[in-house]
């Protein structure tokens, strides 16, 4: 009994301990106080309206919604920075009379990210993803908003992931 209790104590000890470097979030110990995340520009050959405020504003709320970091507007400990460099749509499967059975939009975003407290964690990459959807629809309206909305979160997902979460 006198063991099982000392083995107990050291286990809560442990458990505590190793909360201090991991949060629910899944990032570690992040060396920044502060984050900022310039305009990414839209320099797709094909250009749809709006989408590079739209990117923008979900990278800034998913950073702030899964760490403790603050929002600035310069000087940030940590920089996103980039633009979106293709918004295409293609067909992706073909019915017997050829016509497009199920059409693709997959977007690429180019990211360069800094952090002041720590340069061997920068780095420039592309992000990509896409979204699969009737080949006899438009993609217009909410069908549009859809797209965008699953397209946005998998890239901002995969850029928290390559620069905070290290997975």
């Amino acid at each position: 009994m006198k063991y099982l209790k000392y083995l107990l104590l050291c286990f809560i000890a442990l458990s505590f301990n190793s909360c201090s470097v991991y949060n629910f979030t899944g990032t570690g110990k992040i060396d920044a106080k502060t984050f900022q995340v310039n305009y990414f520009q839209n320099n797709a050959p094909l250009i749809e309206p709006g989408i590079e405020r739209t990117f923008t504003q979900k990278l800034q709320n998913l950073i702030q919604n899964q760490t403790s970091l603050n929002l600035v507007s310069s000087g940030g400990d940590i920089t996103y920075e980039g633009e979106i460099i293709d918004y295409n749509i293609s067909p992706t499967t073909a019915t017997a009379d050829q016509r497009a059975a199920e059409s693709r939009l997959s977007i690429t975003v180019n990211v360069r990210f800094s952090n002041k407290n720590k340069e061997a964690d920068s780095f420039e990459k592309k992000f990509n993803f896409f979204y699969n959807y009737p080949g006899t629809e438009q993609l217009v309206g909410s069908k549009l908003s859809a797209g965008l909305d699953e397209i946005f979160e998998r890239i901002t997902q995969d850029i928290f992931n390559e620069s905070l979460a290290k997975w």
